[in-house]
């Protein structure tokens, strides 16, 4: 799971949110991404100390990937899953207001992509750990991951969940978040 800064994350809600309400915010969704993951063994990647205090005091694991980018971040966190001995890896965004049901998905052997309400990025990805999935977060990520999927030559099953696709990344996505601020 990527965690950004608490006080560096959701730069694009400064219209309407100042800094405090903002890592406020990523804070309490963080929160409900991990505790969804139940009993899931995790690995937080993140680059923040403050992050990485949060997430061991979850009993988390901590992934410490500064200048990696997202992409980087998780591909490492990945390799961390791959090294423990586990065959799939969860990857899930920290901003999903409504995730559930991420110990229930993936498959060995295949990809399991969720994508945000736009059908644009990627909130959920279930790779195999050790297929060498190369990460392309941004823009334009879901199509990418599926393209990833298919180079490698494995199956990619698409997951339309409304409660993964929801997201906080802009303004327009507070009011259906659930969340105080």
């Amino acid at each position: 799971m990527p965690v950004k800064g608490f006080k560096s994350a959701k730069l694009r809600l400064a219209p309407v949110l100042d800094a405090a309400a903002r890592a406020s915010l990523a804070r309490q969704l963080a929160e409900r991404v991990l505790a969804c993951l139940g009993q899931m063994w995790t690995v937080v990647v993140c680059d923040d100390e403050e992050v990485a205090e949060w997430a061991t005091g979850h009993g988390a694991r901590v992934a410490w990937t500064p200048g990696l980018g997202l992409s980087g971040a998780v591909t490492a966190g990945v390799s961390v899953a791959a090294a423990e001995g586990f065959e799939l890896a969860v990857v899930t965004h920290a901003d999903l207001p409504y995730a559930v049901g991420l110990d229930r998905l993936g498959e060995p052997g295949c990809v399991t992509l969720a994508p945000d309400v736009r059908r644009d990025g990627t909130n959920v990805a279930v790779v195999p750990s050790e297929a060498g999935f190369v990460f392309s977060y941004g823009k334009g990520s879901f199509e990418r991951h599926r393209a990833e999927a298919a180079r490698l030559g494995l199956p990619c099953r698409i997951v339309h969940d409304r409660r993964l696709a929801i997201d906080v990344d802009l303004p327009e996505d507070l009011a259906g978040a659930g969340v105080a601020i």
